[in-house]
């Protein structure tokens, strides 16, 4: 499959020309080999769809670092493949422009390639790249890109379906098929179905096996954290580590109202790590059994129904283009 520019050198020089301003002119010092740099954007991501990337990119990418290349996803999976022959065509840069589910896409097209993962956040959640610390204004986000910082991050998969910031069993992943389901998008909306699906929530008997202990309840949520959050600052495991080699479990057992709420306070806060509500463990792999299937998904993206879950953890495994602190 061949990558087909929708950036011509005249649309690029006009769009410079106009903005010269806001790219800052290298030195001859400075001046480094100018490398392919593919993005691959989901024009139906998110609640700000009506931003022109094209235009964005000619004004606020240095074209003297990269070569871009912009290219639309058309189905579900299609930025995976996208992704796939971009590193075999050799691009140093594949930029996910879109959610949470377009960057999983082209991750998942990226694991084990020399080409590293660029994010223009355009989804409604965006957690991964708030934990990269990549800014949520694009202007900003392409800047980022305009000198790299390089890092090695950890990914996971549940069932095979990998995920490189959080995946889920129980009732954050049935709130996930629910928005699915939903043409509305945003934070209000998220919420909304949070509130009604508790109601029709029931936990069901897990046993989930970490390292030599096997714990059983009702569980509410097991969710598994290679990041710190769901998106949105909804943080689920705070002192995730993205590089440590290790997955953050977190547990929650069957709660009511008053729980709900507490929980709630709690993921907007951080302070979900010190809540009695729920229990936290670090382990490359985990196994979970259910008495009847239950709803589980990645990134979340709603993946379907299981009664056993297989959780992976594969370390160092995606190169990005983050802000985040160099590891000791």
């Amino acid at each position: 499959m061949q990558l087909r520019s929708l950036l011509t050198p005249e649309f690029l020089k006009a769009r410079q020309s106009a903005a010269s301003d806001h790219i800052p002119q290298r030195s001859m010092q400075e001046t480094v080999a100018q490398e392919k740099a593919c993005f691959i954007l989901n024009p139906r991501s998110g609640v700000r769809s009506n931003v022109s990337v094209p235009d964005l990119i000619a004004q606020h990418l240095d074209t003297n670092r990269w070569k871009p290349e912009l290219i639309f996803t058309e189905y579900a999976g299609h930025a995976t493949e996208l992704a796939q022959q971009a590193a075999a065509d050799g691009a140093r840069l594949v930029v996910a422009v879109g959610g949470d589910g377009t960057v999983n896409e082209v991750a998942r097209g990226l694991k084990g390639t020399s080409s590293a993962l660029g994010i223009l956040p355009k989804g409604s959640g965006n957690g991964l790249a708030r934990h990269l610390g990549i800014p949520l204004i694009l202007p900003k986000a392409l800047a980022l890109l305009n000198h790299p910082t390089f890092h090695r991050i950890d990914s996971c998969t549940i069932n095979g379906h990998p995920f490189f910031c959080t995946a889920g069993i129980g009732f954050d992943a049935m709130v996930s098929s629910a928005f699915a389901q939903s043409t509305k998008r945003g934070l209000s909306s998220y919420v909304q179905l949070v509130v009604r699906e508790f109601r029709n929530f029931k936990a069901q008997k897990t046993t989930v096996r970490i390292k030599d202990r096997e714990l059983s309840s009702e569980f509410f949520v097991v969710a598994f954290a290679n990041a710190s959050q769901y998106g949105n600052n909804a943080y689920i495991a705070p002192m995730a580590d993205i590089q440590d080699g290790l997955m953050d479990v977190c547990l929650i057992r069957n709660v009511g109202v008053a729980e709900a709420f507490q929980l709630s306070y709690g993921l907007m806060t951080k302070q979900i790590a010190t809540s009695s509500l729920a229990e936290f463990h670090t382990c490359a792999t985990v196994h979970v059994q259910c008495e009847e299937p239950q709803y589980f998904h990645a990134d979340g993206e709603f993946m379907g129904l299981a009664k056993e879950f297989a959780v992976q953890m594969f370390p160092q495994s995606l190169e990005v283009v983050a802000s985040l602190q160099a590891k000791a």
